[in-house]
């Protein structure tokens, strides 16, 4: 098995109110690029395949304006 193909996954408490705040958080995403990600609205919660840097994934995150913060390796 190794560690061959798995891409490290983070996860982020975004303070997202509404679809809209979810739309702009995906927006910077897919704008960024090489990242698979998921939006969990009601647990204000996004989880982030990606081999972007924590900091970079977090830079981009904060373009939305919303209040991030970094809850770890999932």
């Amino acid at each position: 098995m190794g560690q061959f193909g798995v891409v490290p996954k983070h996860l982020f408490s975004v303070d997202m109110t509404c679809e809209g705040c979810a739309e702009a958080v995906s927006r910077v995403l897919n704008k960024l690029g090489g990242v698979e990600f998921n939006i969990d609205l009601p647990n204000k919660k996004v989880c982030i395949e990606s081999e972007h840097s924590t900091d970079t994934l977090l830079a981009t995150l904060n373009k939305t304006g919303k209040a991030i913060s970094y809850l770890g390796p999932k």
